[in-house]
Protein backbone atom coordinates (compact mmCIF):
# COMPACT_ATOMS: atom_id res chain seq x y z
CA UNK A 1 0.00 0.00 0.00
CA UNK A 2 1.30 3.41 -0.84
CA UNK A 3 1.84 6.24 1.59
CA UNK A 4 1.46 9.97 1.22
CA UNK A 5 4.25 10.45 -1.32
CA UNK A 6 4.19 12.59 -4.43
CA UNK A 7 2.92 9.63 -6.43
CA UNK A 8 -0.34 9.82 -4.46
CA UNK A 9 -1.14 13.40 -5.39
CA UNK A 10 -4.51 14.01 -7.00
CA UNK A 11 -4.51 13.04 -10.65
CA UNK A 12 -6.66 15.04 -13.10
CA UNK A 13 -9.86 13.42 -14.35
CA UNK A 14 -8.27 12.79 -17.70
CA UNK A 15 -4.60 12.61 -18.48
CA UNK A 16 -3.49 14.11 -21.76
CA UNK A 17 -1.39 11.17 -22.84
CA UNK A 18 -3.81 8.30 -22.18
CA UNK A 19 -7.05 7.19 -20.69
CA UNK A 20 -8.30 8.83 -17.50
CA UNK A 21 -6.92 7.64 -14.21
CA UNK A 22 -9.49 5.44 -12.51
CA UNK A 23 -10.26 3.06 -9.74
CA UNK A 24 -7.85 0.19 -9.25
CA UNK A 25 -8.75 -3.45 -8.78
CA UNK A 26 -7.23 -3.98 -5.36
CA UNK A 27 -9.99 -6.01 -3.69
CA UNK A 28 -9.55 -9.77 -3.64
CA UNK A 29 -12.23 -12.44 -3.31
CA UNK A 30 -11.63 -12.80 0.42
CA UNK A 31 -12.21 -9.06 0.81
CA UNK A 32 -15.46 -9.24 -1.17
CA UNK A 33 -16.78 -12.13 0.91
CA UNK A 34 -16.22 -10.27 4.15
CA UNK A 35 -17.45 -6.94 2.73
CA UNK A 36 -20.77 -8.61 1.92
CA UNK A 37 -20.93 -10.07 5.40
CA UNK A 38 -19.72 -6.98 7.20
CA UNK A 39 -22.37 -4.88 5.49
CA UNK A 40 -25.10 -7.00 7.09
CA UNK A 41 -23.67 -7.45 10.59
CA UNK A 42 -23.79 -4.05 12.22
CA UNK A 43 -24.32 -2.65 15.66
CA UNK A 44 -28.05 -3.07 15.06
CA UNK A 45 -27.72 -6.82 15.52
CA UNK A 46 -25.82 -6.54 18.80
CA UNK A 47 -27.88 -3.72 20.33
CA UNK A 48 -30.87 -2.60 18.25
CA UNK A 49 -32.30 -6.11 17.89
CA UNK A 50 -33.12 -6.05 21.59
CA UNK A 51 -35.69 -3.31 21.05
CA UNK A 52 -37.47 -5.50 18.49
CA UNK A 53 -37.46 -8.49 20.84
CA UNK A 54 -38.79 -6.39 23.72
CA UNK A 55 -41.66 -5.05 21.56
CA UNK A 56 -42.54 -8.36 19.87
CA UNK A 57 -41.64 -11.26 22.14
CA UNK A 58 -40.15 -14.57 21.01
CA UNK A 59 -41.95 -14.19 17.67
CA UNK A 60 -39.31 -11.56 16.81
CA UNK A 61 -37.55 -14.55 15.26
CA UNK A 62 -40.25 -14.56 12.56
CA UNK A 63 -39.85 -10.81 12.00
CA UNK A 64 -36.12 -11.21 11.42
CA UNK A 65 -36.74 -14.22 9.18
CA UNK A 66 -39.24 -12.30 7.03
CA UNK A 67 -36.94 -9.28 6.76
CA UNK A 68 -34.00 -11.55 5.95
CA UNK A 69 -35.88 -13.36 3.20
CA UNK A 70 -36.99 -10.06 1.65
CA UNK A 71 -33.44 -8.72 1.77
CA UNK A 72 -32.09 -11.92 0.19
CA UNK A 73 -34.57 -11.56 -2.67
CA UNK A 74 -33.57 -7.94 -3.29
CA UNK A 75 -29.90 -8.92 -3.24
CA UNK A 76 -30.53 -11.75 -5.70
CA UNK A 77 -32.20 -9.30 -8.06
CA UNK A 78 -29.30 -6.89 -7.70
CA UNK A 79 -26.77 -9.69 -8.23
CA UNK A 80 -28.47 -10.70 -11.48
CA UNK A 81 -28.06 -7.17 -12.83
CA UNK A 82 -24.53 -6.75 -11.49
CA UNK A 83 -23.25 -9.99 -13.03
CA UNK A 84 -25.05 -9.40 -16.34
CA UNK A 85 -24.11 -5.71 -16.64
CA UNK A 86 -21.19 -4.77 -14.34
CA UNK A 87 -21.17 -1.03 -13.83
CA UNK A 88 -19.46 1.65 -11.79
CA UNK A 89 -22.07 2.69 -9.27
CA UNK A 90 -23.91 -0.65 -9.50
CA UNK A 91 -27.66 -0.09 -9.07
CA UNK A 92 -27.34 3.66 -9.76
CA UNK A 93 -26.29 2.81 -13.32
CA UNK A 94 -28.91 0.05 -13.62
CA UNK A 95 -31.75 2.25 -12.41
CA UNK A 96 -30.61 5.05 -14.71
CA UNK A 97 -30.60 2.70 -17.69
CA UNK A 98 -33.94 1.04 -17.02
CA UNK A 99 -36.09 3.54 -15.13
CA UNK A 100 -34.77 6.78 -16.62
CA UNK A 101 -32.47 9.69 -15.90
CA UNK A 102 -34.52 11.21 -13.09
CA UNK A 103 -34.79 7.89 -11.26
CA UNK A 104 -31.06 7.22 -11.59
CA UNK A 105 -30.13 10.68 -10.33
CA UNK A 106 -32.52 10.32 -7.40
CA UNK A 107 -31.37 6.84 -6.36
CA UNK A 108 -27.69 7.80 -6.59
CA UNK A 109 -28.00 10.91 -4.45
CA UNK A 110 -30.38 9.31 -1.96
CA UNK A 111 -27.92 6.49 -1.43
CA UNK A 112 -25.04 8.94 -1.01
CA UNK A 113 -27.06 10.92 1.54
CA UNK A 114 -27.99 7.75 3.39
CA UNK A 115 -24.38 6.78 3.93
CA UNK A 116 -23.01 10.22 4.82
CA UNK A 117 -25.59 10.30 7.63
CA UNK A 118 -24.56 6.75 8.59
CA UNK A 119 -21.00 8.10 8.89
CA UNK A 120 -22.15 10.55 11.53
CA UNK A 121 -24.42 8.08 13.33
CA UNK A 122 -21.69 5.46 13.63
CA UNK A 123 -19.06 8.00 14.65
CA UNK A 124 -21.29 9.23 17.48
CA UNK A 125 -22.12 5.65 18.50
CA UNK A 126 -18.44 4.74 18.57
CA UNK A 127 -17.66 7.84 20.61
CA UNK A 128 -20.26 6.89 23.23
CA UNK A 129 -18.74 3.43 23.61
CA UNK A 130 -15.25 4.82 24.05
CA UNK A 131 -16.61 7.25 26.66
CA UNK A 132 -17.42 4.22 28.81
CA UNK A 133 -13.66 3.71 29.15
CA UNK A 134 -12.68 7.39 28.90
CA UNK A 135 -15.53 9.23 30.63
CA UNK A 136 -13.70 12.52 30.60
CA UNK A 137 -13.31 12.67 26.82
CA UNK A 138 -15.78 14.95 24.96
CA UNK A 139 -18.13 12.98 22.71
CA UNK A 140 -17.66 15.27 19.72
CA UNK A 141 -13.87 15.03 19.94
CA UNK A 142 -13.82 11.22 20.17
CA UNK A 143 -16.28 10.94 17.26
CA UNK A 144 -14.19 13.23 15.07
CA UNK A 145 -11.03 11.29 15.89
CA UNK A 146 -12.66 7.99 14.89
CA UNK A 147 -13.87 9.52 11.65
CA UNK A 148 -10.47 11.02 10.89
CA UNK A 149 -8.67 7.72 11.48
CA UNK A 150 -10.91 5.72 9.15
CA UNK A 151 -10.91 8.51 6.57
CA UNK A 152 -7.12 8.29 6.54
CA UNK A 153 -7.35 4.53 6.00
CA UNK A 154 -9.73 4.95 3.07
CA UNK A 155 -7.50 7.64 1.57
CA UNK A 156 -4.69 5.11 1.08
CA UNK A 157 -6.35 2.66 -1.32
CA UNK A 158 -9.36 0.40 -1.85
CA UNK A 159 -7.22 -2.48 -0.64
CA UNK A 160 -6.60 -0.68 2.66
CA UNK A 161 -10.36 -0.36 3.10
CA UNK A 162 -10.75 -4.04 2.17
CA UNK A 163 -8.13 -5.19 4.66
CA UNK A 164 -9.64 -3.24 7.54
CA UNK A 165 -13.12 -4.48 6.65
CA UNK A 166 -11.82 -8.03 6.32
CA UNK A 167 -10.50 -8.03 9.87
CA UNK A 168 -13.41 -6.10 11.35
CA UNK A 169 -15.83 -8.58 9.78
CA UNK A 170 -13.71 -11.57 10.79
CA UNK A 171 -13.91 -10.49 14.43
CA UNK A 172 -17.69 -10.15 14.17
CA UNK A 173 -18.05 -13.56 12.54
CA UNK A 174 -15.90 -15.29 15.16
CA UNK A 175 -17.84 -13.59 17.95
CA UNK A 176 -21.21 -14.66 16.55
CA UNK A 177 -20.04 -18.23 15.95
CA UNK A 178 -18.82 -18.44 19.56
CA UNK A 179 -22.11 -16.95 20.76
CA UNK A 180 -24.13 -19.50 18.77
CA UNK A 181 -22.01 -22.32 20.17
CA UNK A 182 -22.35 -21.18 23.79
CA UNK A 183 -26.08 -20.51 23.40
CA UNK A 184 -26.65 -23.94 21.88
CA UNK A 185 -24.84 -25.58 24.80
CA UNK A 186 -27.14 -23.77 27.22
CA UNK A 187 -30.35 -24.70 25.36
CA UNK A 188 -29.23 -28.34 25.11
CA UNK A 189 -28.55 -28.42 28.84
CA UNK A 190 -24.83 -28.98 28.37
CA UNK A 191 -23.77 -25.74 30.04
CA UNK A 192 -22.95 -25.84 33.77
CA UNK A 193 -26.08 -25.32 35.90
CA UNK A 194 -28.25 -24.91 32.78
CA UNK A 195 -31.74 -26.42 32.79
CA UNK A 196 -31.88 -26.22 28.99
CA UNK A 197 -34.99 -26.56 26.87
CA UNK A 198 -37.20 -24.09 25.01
CA UNK A 199 -39.75 -23.29 27.72
CA UNK A 200 -38.98 -19.56 27.60
CA UNK A 201 -40.38 -19.36 24.06
CA UNK A 202 -43.92 -19.66 25.43
CA UNK A 203 -43.75 -19.17 29.19
CA UNK A 204 -44.24 -15.39 29.30
CA UNK A 205 -47.48 -14.77 27.48
CA UNK A 206 -46.96 -17.16 24.59
CA UNK A 207 -44.81 -17.16 21.47
CA UNK A 208 -46.42 -13.99 20.07
CA UNK A 209 -47.64 -12.17 23.22
CA UNK A 210 -48.12 -8.86 21.42
CA UNK A 211 -50.06 -10.37 18.53
CA UNK A 212 -49.47 -10.92 14.82
CA UNK A 213 -49.64 -7.19 14.15
CA UNK A 214 -46.57 -6.55 16.27
CA UNK A 215 -44.69 -9.31 14.41
CA UNK A 216 -45.50 -7.73 11.04
CA UNK A 217 -44.72 -4.22 12.26
CA UNK A 218 -41.31 -5.37 13.49
CA UNK A 219 -40.35 -6.34 9.94
CA UNK A 220 -39.88 -2.62 9.17
CA UNK A 221 -36.98 -1.98 11.59
CA UNK A 222 -35.58 -5.46 10.94
CA UNK A 223 -35.02 -4.64 7.27
CA UNK A 224 -32.97 -1.67 8.41
CA UNK A 225 -30.60 -4.05 10.20
CA UNK A 226 -29.88 -5.86 6.92
CA UNK A 227 -29.10 -2.69 4.94
CA UNK A 228 -25.53 -2.79 3.67
CA UNK A 229 -25.48 -6.16 1.92
CA UNK A 230 -25.54 -4.30 -1.41
CA UNK A 231 -22.16 -2.65 -0.72
CA UNK A 232 -20.43 -5.65 -2.28
CA UNK A 233 -21.89 -4.78 -5.70
CA UNK A 234 -20.48 -1.25 -5.45
CA UNK A 235 -17.09 -2.65 -4.46
CA UNK A 236 -17.17 -4.89 -7.56
CA UNK A 237 -15.63 -2.09 -9.62
CA UNK A 238 -12.45 -2.49 -7.60
CA UNK A 239 -12.43 -6.27 -7.40
CA UNK A 240 -9.97 -8.51 -9.23
CA UNK A 241 -12.82 -10.87 -10.20
CA UNK A 242 -15.96 -8.71 -10.00
CA UNK A 243 -18.55 -11.04 -11.54
CA UNK A 244 -17.39 -14.17 -9.73
CA UNK A 245 -16.88 -12.36 -6.43
CA UNK A 246 -20.35 -10.80 -6.46
CA UNK A 247 -22.03 -14.07 -7.45
CA UNK A 248 -20.30 -16.00 -4.65
CA UNK A 249 -20.97 -13.32 -2.05
CA UNK A 250 -24.68 -13.09 -2.85
CA UNK A 251 -25.14 -16.86 -3.00
CA UNK A 252 -23.63 -17.30 0.44
CA UNK A 253 -25.60 -14.49 2.07
CA UNK A 254 -28.70 -16.71 2.44
CA UNK A 255 -27.02 -19.03 4.91
CA UNK A 256 -25.39 -16.15 6.72
CA UNK A 257 -28.64 -14.26 7.18
CA UNK A 258 -30.32 -17.34 8.65
CA UNK A 259 -27.40 -18.36 10.83
CA UNK A 260 -26.25 -15.01 12.15
CA UNK A 261 -29.54 -13.17 12.62
CA UNK A 262 -32.36 -15.67 12.96
CA UNK A 263 -30.46 -18.29 14.98
CA UNK A 264 -28.85 -15.74 17.28
CA UNK A 265 -32.19 -14.05 18.03
CA UNK A 266 -33.71 -17.51 18.58
CA UNK A 267 -31.04 -18.27 21.17
CA UNK A 268 -31.55 -14.91 22.87
CA UNK A 269 -35.27 -15.52 23.48
CA UNK A 270 -34.58 -19.17 24.41
CA UNK A 271 -32.00 -18.29 27.07
CA UNK A 272 -33.33 -15.02 28.55
CA UNK A 273 -37.02 -14.13 29.17
CA UNK A 274 -38.08 -11.66 26.48
CA UNK A 275 -39.55 -9.42 29.19
CA UNK A 276 -36.12 -8.84 30.69
CA UNK A 277 -34.94 -5.22 30.58
CA UNK A 278 -31.42 -6.52 29.92
CA UNK A 279 -32.52 -7.73 26.47
CA UNK A 280 -33.67 -4.26 25.49
CA UNK A 281 -30.31 -2.79 26.48
CA UNK A 282 -28.09 -5.45 24.88
CA UNK A 283 -29.48 -8.91 24.00
CA UNK A 284 -26.09 -10.54 23.53
CA UNK A 285 -24.77 -9.20 26.82
CA UNK A 286 -27.94 -10.45 28.53
CA UNK A 287 -27.24 -13.97 27.29
CA UNK A 288 -23.60 -13.85 28.30
CA UNK A 289 -24.62 -12.65 31.76
CA UNK A 290 -27.05 -15.56 32.07
CA UNK A 291 -24.20 -17.92 31.16
CA UNK A 292 -22.02 -16.18 33.79
CA UNK A 293 -19.33 -15.36 31.23
CA UNK A 294 -16.69 -13.18 32.94
CA UNK A 295 -16.62 -9.49 31.93
CA UNK A 296 -19.61 -10.00 29.62
CA UNK A 297 -20.40 -6.28 29.47
CA UNK A 298 -16.85 -5.29 28.55
CA UNK A 299 -16.66 -8.00 25.89
CA UNK A 300 -19.91 -6.84 24.31
CA UNK A 301 -18.91 -3.17 24.38
CA UNK A 302 -15.68 -4.05 22.58
CA UNK A 303 -17.57 -6.13 20.02
CA UNK A 304 -20.12 -3.38 19.41
CA UNK A 305 -17.25 -0.92 18.93
CA UNK A 306 -15.78 -3.20 16.25
CA UNK A 307 -19.18 -3.39 14.55
CA UNK A 308 -19.51 0.40 14.67
CA UNK A 309 -16.03 0.94 13.22
CA UNK A 310 -16.81 -1.58 10.47
CA UNK A 311 -19.98 0.28 9.53
CA UNK A 312 -18.17 3.61 9.66
CA UNK A 313 -15.40 2.25 7.44
CA UNK A 314 -17.90 0.92 4.89
CA UNK A 315 -20.01 4.08 4.96
CA UNK A 316 -16.99 6.24 4.11
CA UNK A 317 -16.03 3.92 1.26
CA UNK A 318 -19.55 3.56 -0.15
CA UNK A 319 -20.46 7.25 -0.08
CA UNK A 320 -17.25 8.16 -1.91
CA UNK A 321 -17.75 5.55 -4.64
CA UNK A 322 -21.36 6.50 -5.22
CA UNK A 323 -20.45 10.18 -5.55
CA UNK A 324 -17.63 9.20 -7.90
CA UNK A 325 -20.07 7.19 -10.04
CA UNK A 326 -22.49 10.13 -10.19
CA UNK A 327 -19.81 12.24 -11.86
CA UNK A 328 -19.63 9.81 -14.80
CA UNK A 329 -22.93 11.08 -16.21
CA UNK A 330 -22.64 14.65 -15.03
CA UNK A 331 -25.03 13.99 -12.11
CA UNK A 332 -22.41 15.37 -9.71
CA UNK A 333 -19.75 18.09 -10.13
CA UNK A 334 -16.85 16.93 -12.28
CA UNK A 335 -14.39 18.00 -9.58
CA UNK A 336 -15.22 14.79 -7.72
CA UNK A 337 -13.95 12.72 -10.65
CA UNK A 338 -10.33 13.28 -9.59
CA UNK A 339 -8.62 10.05 -8.54
CA UNK A 340 -5.32 9.67 -6.69
CA UNK A 341 -2.41 7.63 -8.02
CA UNK A 342 -3.49 4.78 -5.77
CA UNK A 343 -6.98 4.78 -7.31
CA UNK A 344 -8.91 6.59 -4.56
CA UNK A 345 -11.49 9.32 -5.37
CA UNK A 346 -10.20 11.45 -2.52
CA UNK A 347 -12.29 14.52 -3.21
CA UNK A 348 -15.44 12.40 -3.21
CA UNK A 349 -14.28 10.78 0.02
CA UNK A 350 -13.61 14.13 1.69
CA UNK A 351 -17.02 15.43 0.59
CA UNK A 352 -18.79 12.68 2.50
CA UNK A 353 -16.41 13.07 5.44
CA UNK A 354 -17.11 16.81 5.60
CA UNK A 355 -20.86 16.19 5.84
CA UNK A 356 -20.12 13.66 8.55
CA UNK A 357 -18.04 16.22 10.49
CA UNK A 358 -20.85 18.77 10.28
CA UNK A 359 -23.37 16.18 11.42
CA UNK A 360 -21.24 15.20 14.42
CA UNK A 361 -20.96 18.86 15.36
CA UNK A 362 -24.75 19.10 15.03
CA UNK A 363 -25.05 16.13 17.42
CA UNK A 364 -23.05 18.16 19.95
CA UNK A 365 -24.66 21.59 19.45
CA UNK A 366 -28.26 20.58 18.66
CA UNK A 367 -28.83 16.88 19.38
CA UNK A 368 -32.61 17.15 19.77
CA UNK A 369 -33.33 19.33 16.72
CA UNK A 370 -30.75 19.29 13.92
CA UNK A 371 -29.23 15.86 14.58
CA UNK A 372 -32.64 14.36 15.29
CA UNK A 373 -33.86 15.74 11.96
CA UNK A 374 -30.88 14.20 10.14
CA UNK A 375 -31.50 10.80 11.77
CA UNK A 376 -35.16 10.78 10.82
CA UNK A 377 -34.61 12.17 7.32
CA UNK A 378 -32.77 9.06 6.14
CA UNK A 379 -34.79 6.36 7.86
CA UNK A 380 -36.80 5.20 4.83
CA UNK A 381 -34.27 5.97 2.10
CA UNK A 382 -32.81 2.46 1.94
CA UNK A 383 -36.32 1.08 1.38
CA UNK A 384 -36.90 3.51 -1.50
CA UNK A 385 -33.59 2.43 -3.05
CA UNK A 386 -34.43 -1.26 -2.64
CA UNK A 387 -37.80 -0.76 -4.33
CA UNK A 388 -36.08 0.98 -7.25
CA UNK A 389 -33.60 -1.93 -7.52
CA UNK A 390 -36.47 -4.41 -7.74
CA UNK A 391 -38.29 -2.43 -10.43
CA UNK A 392 -35.06 -2.02 -12.41
CA UNK A 393 -34.43 -5.78 -12.30
CA UNK A 394 -37.78 -6.58 -13.88
CA UNK A 395 -37.16 -4.19 -16.76
CA UNK A 396 -33.54 -5.20 -17.30
CA UNK A 397 -34.40 -8.90 -17.22
CA UNK A 398 -37.02 -8.44 -19.92
CA UNK A 399 -34.54 -6.51 -22.06
CA UNK A 400 -31.74 -9.03 -21.61
CA UNK A 401 -34.03 -11.95 -22.45
CA UNK A 402 -34.83 -10.24 -25.76
CA UNK A 403 -31.43 -8.83 -26.67
CA UNK A 404 -28.65 -10.78 -24.93
CA UNK A 405 -29.82 -13.82 -22.93
CA UNK A 406 -26.26 -15.18 -22.72
CA UNK A 407 -25.47 -12.53 -20.10
CA UNK A 408 -27.98 -14.04 -17.67
CA UNK A 409 -25.56 -16.38 -15.94
CA UNK A 410 -27.01 -15.68 -12.50
CA UNK A 411 -30.80 -15.40 -12.45
CA UNK A 412 -33.50 -14.28 -10.06
CA UNK A 413 -35.49 -17.27 -8.85
CA UNK A 414 -38.98 -17.94 -10.31
CA UNK A 415 -38.96 -14.86 -12.53
CA UNK A 416 -41.20 -12.89 -12.98
CA UNK A 417 -43.53 -14.04 -10.20
CA UNK A 418 -41.09 -13.85 -7.34
CA UNK A 419 -39.82 -10.47 -8.54
CA UNK A 420 -43.34 -9.04 -8.42
CA UNK A 421 -43.98 -10.62 -5.03
CA UNK A 422 -40.81 -8.94 -3.77
CA UNK A 423 -41.93 -5.58 -5.18
CA UNK A 424 -45.36 -5.96 -3.56
CA UNK A 425 -43.80 -6.92 -0.21
CA UNK A 426 -41.38 -3.99 -0.30
CA UNK A 427 -44.24 -1.63 -1.17
CA UNK A 428 -46.19 -3.00 1.79
CA UNK A 429 -43.24 -2.41 4.13
CA UNK A 430 -42.93 1.21 2.94
CA UNK A 431 -46.69 1.73 3.36
CA UNK A 432 -46.49 0.28 6.86
CA UNK A 433 -43.67 2.64 7.70
CA UNK A 434 -45.90 5.55 6.65
CA UNK A 435 -48.65 4.64 9.12
CA UNK A 436 -46.91 2.99 12.09
CA UNK A 437 -46.44 5.47 14.96
CA UNK A 438 -42.81 4.52 15.60
CA UNK A 439 -41.72 5.05 11.98
CA UNK A 440 -44.17 7.65 10.63
CA UNK A 441 -41.90 10.65 11.18
CA UNK A 442 -38.99 8.87 9.52
CA UNK A 443 -41.10 8.09 6.46
CA UNK A 444 -42.35 11.65 5.94
CA UNK A 445 -39.00 13.28 6.58
CA UNK A 446 -37.36 10.78 4.20
CA UNK A 447 -40.01 11.74 1.65
CA UNK A 448 -38.94 15.35 2.16
CA UNK A 449 -35.37 14.28 1.37
CA UNK A 450 -36.63 12.68 -1.86
CA UNK A 451 -38.40 15.92 -2.77
CA UNK A 452 -35.19 17.90 -2.25
CA UNK A 453 -33.23 15.49 -4.48
CA UNK A 454 -35.92 15.68 -7.19
CA UNK A 455 -35.69 19.47 -7.08
CA UNK A 456 -31.94 19.10 -7.46
CA UNK A 457 -32.48 17.04 -10.59
CA UNK A 458 -34.63 19.79 -12.12
CA UNK A 459 -31.89 22.32 -11.41
CA UNK A 460 -29.30 19.99 -12.92
CA UNK A 461 -31.47 19.36 -16.00
CA UNK A 462 -32.00 23.03 -16.72
CA UNK A 463 -28.39 24.03 -16.18
CA UNK A 464 -26.87 21.38 -18.44
CA UNK A 465 -28.13 18.78 -20.95
CA UNK A 466 -28.64 15.37 -19.41
CA UNK A 467 -26.84 12.52 -21.17
CA UNK A 468 -28.91 9.58 -22.31
CA UNK A 469 -28.48 6.39 -20.32
CA UNK A 470 -25.37 4.53 -21.39
CA UNK A 471 -24.66 0.83 -21.34
CA UNK A 472 -23.39 0.04 -17.83
CA UNK A 473 -20.05 -1.12 -19.18
CA UNK A 474 -19.63 2.27 -20.85
CA UNK A 475 -20.50 3.97 -17.59
CA UNK A 476 -17.77 1.99 -15.85
CA UNK A 477 -15.29 2.77 -18.58
CA UNK A 478 -16.11 6.46 -18.44
CA UNK A 479 -15.46 6.45 -14.73
CA UNK A 480 -12.18 4.67 -15.15
CA UNK A 481 -13.26 1.23 -13.89
CA UNK A 482 -12.16 -1.83 -15.79
CA UNK A 483 -13.73 -5.22 -15.77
Amino acid sequence: MSTGTARDEEAPPAAQDGPPAGLQQGLKRRHMQLIALGGVIGAGLFVGSGVVVHATGPAAVLSFLAAGVLTVLIMRMLAEMTVARPAQGSFYAHVRETLGLRAGFTVGWLYWYFFVIVVAVEAVAGGRIIQLWLPGAPLWAVSLVLMALLTATNMVSARAYGEFEYWFSSIKVVAIVVFLFLGALYVLGLWPHAAGGLALLTSHGGFAPEGVGAVLAAVVPCIGFFTGAEIVTIAAAESVEPERAVAEAIRSIVLRVVAFYVLSIFLVVAVVPWTSKAIEVSPYAAVLDRLAVPAAGTVMNALVLVAVLSCLNSALYTSSRMLFALTGNGDAPRAFTAVSRSGVPRRALLAGTSVGYLSVIAAWISPDVVFSFLINSYGAIALFVYLAIALAQVRMRRRLEREDPARLTLKMWLFPWLSWVTIAAMTAVIAAMAVLPDSRSQFWLSLLTVAVVLAGYEVRRRRAPVAAPEEPEAVGAAAGATY
